[in-house]
């Protein structure tokens, strides 16, 4: 079933899902809690190959309360899952993720580390793909500006690792539904395609990965597995290797311009958190001033990198400090674990006792990001919407009503807010849910 489920072939993925509503129907779902609104599809990279359909399903069977798919550079998998969802009585949203030039902290590393001024960078709460012609363009430039990157890179990597060759065309853009690869499926390709070159030759092949990544190499998991292709990686495509250049303040879209693309397609624009260890981070203040001045309305982070879960650390007090941070700021929190490595968890235990302090906060931001995507679907009136504006003076009481609204709605009692529209106040529309 999970093949099937994950399937590059969208019918087949559409008649597994049929298969195991069909089993669902006849089991009750319990709820643990749990969320994890950053999950990556293979629309751009997920090391357990999961599909919109096939995560949706995943976070059904675990019980997770919220769930939501990130991709980076497209929506490709909006569609598919929010209708999974849908069907799963699952809570769920879309986001994206990209890579931005923040010029007023040009100096200064951020979340990518060895890049001043770049910065990971996030939409939440998506709904549709029929977006206006400017959006689309800048989402289709998104798309061909990743391509053209993975060719470059290719083409530097290719010089280094001869004999062993890839072309884009054949070797990688296969390895993902619609052609967006990452570095993680070329490192995938280079792996193949150096065990198919040696043919079996298991000495020949360790001795090329050692010449070209270090002796290391040969006592990892030869011929293609994940410690191989992180080392590639590492070697070759990230800072200091032969195929990294190092981005300038054109090489991605402003923050800005991001965020404007973000809010006309209805979502809410989110930066993203790694673990405060920065210089950039480690002014949290000005950081997020300068976000919430280009439109930011939230804050994503990946818990586990942020906690030792044996003893306290720095990374734990610079956790606790952000989420004080969001609290006093009324920045909701959107958390997940990616996935887009080998090793991830499907999902943070936000119950343990370095997190549970933090779990209603978590919680409220999973329920706040699907309440916002009901809303804005039905009728516009999304978080950051002139209904939301003009209902709520305080950004507090305006997530209270989100996060309340999504903790009491499934997509199973959607139906009973009836025709929404902007005369509404928000009570009336919590009173539809009693």
């Amino acid at each position: 079933m999970k093949q099937q489920l994950n399937d590059f072939d969208p019918a087949v993925r559409a008649a597994a899902l049929e298969t195991y509503l069909t089993a669902a129907r006849e089991t009750t779902r319990a709820e643990f809690g749990l969320v994890n609104l950053h999950a990556h599809t293979f629309f751009s990279y997920n090391a357990e190959g999961y599909s919109p359909t096939g995560f949706a399903v995943a976070a059904h069977e675990r019980g997770l309360n919220a769930a939501g798919i990130v991709d980076f550079d497209v929506l490709d998998g909006l569609d598919e899952f929010l209708h999974a969802s849908r069907q799963l009585n699952l809570r769920g949203c879309v986001g994206i993720e990209s890579r931005v030039f923040v010029p007023e902290l040009a100096p200064f590393e951020i979340n990518s580390p060895g890049e001043p001024g770049i910065a990971y960078h996030m939409g939440v709460g998506f709904t549709t793909t029929r977006l206006d012609p400017e959006s689309l363009a800048f989402l289709a430039e998104m798309r061909a500006t990743a391509e053209q990157r993975n060719r470059e890179l290719i083409a530097r990597v290719n010089a280094y690792l001869d004999p062993v060759q890839l072309d884009f065309a054949r070797d990688v853009a296969p390895l993902t539904p619609a052609g967006n690869a990452t570095e993680r499926h070329i490192c995938h390709a280079y792996a193949r395609r150096a065990a198919d070159h040696f043919q079996g030759d298991a000495a020949a092949l360790a001795a090329f990965w050692s010449a070209k990544c270090g002796p290391e190499a040969a006592a990892l998991d030869l011929p293609s597995g994940p410690k191989l292709q992180a080392l590639v990686r590492a070697k070759t495509m990230k800072r200091g290797g032969v195929g990294y250049v190092q981005p300038a303040a054109g090489s991605f879209p402003t923050q800005a311009a991001m965020n404007r693309f973000i809010l006309a397609a209805g979502a809410i624009p989110t930066i993203a958190w790694l673990d405060g260890g920065s210089a950039g981070e480690q002014q949290l203040d000005t950081l997020l001033d300068v976000a919430l001045a280009t439109g930011v309305a939230a804050i994503a982070l990946i818990p586990f990198r942020n906690y030792d879960p044996k003893q306290p650390d720095a990374r734990r007090e610079r956790l606790y400090q952000l989420v004080e941070t969001a609290r006093r700021r009324a920045l909701p929190l959107f958390i997940g674990t990616e996935m887009n490595s080998p090793g991830l968890p499907f999902v943070d235990d936000i119950e343990c006792e370095a997190l549970a302090p933090l779990a209603e906060d978590f919680r409220a931001g999973a329920y706040l990001a699907y309440a916002h995507t009901v809303l804005q679907h039905r009728a516009g009136l999304g978080l950051l919407s002139p209904w939301a504006q003009q209902h709520f003076l305080e950004p507090v009481a305006r997530n209270e009503f989100y996060s309340r609204l999504g903790q009491a709605l499934t997509p199973a009692t959607e139906d009973r807010l009836g025709d929404l529209n902007a005369d509404l106040a928000p009570d009336e529309v919590l009173r539809r849910l009693r």
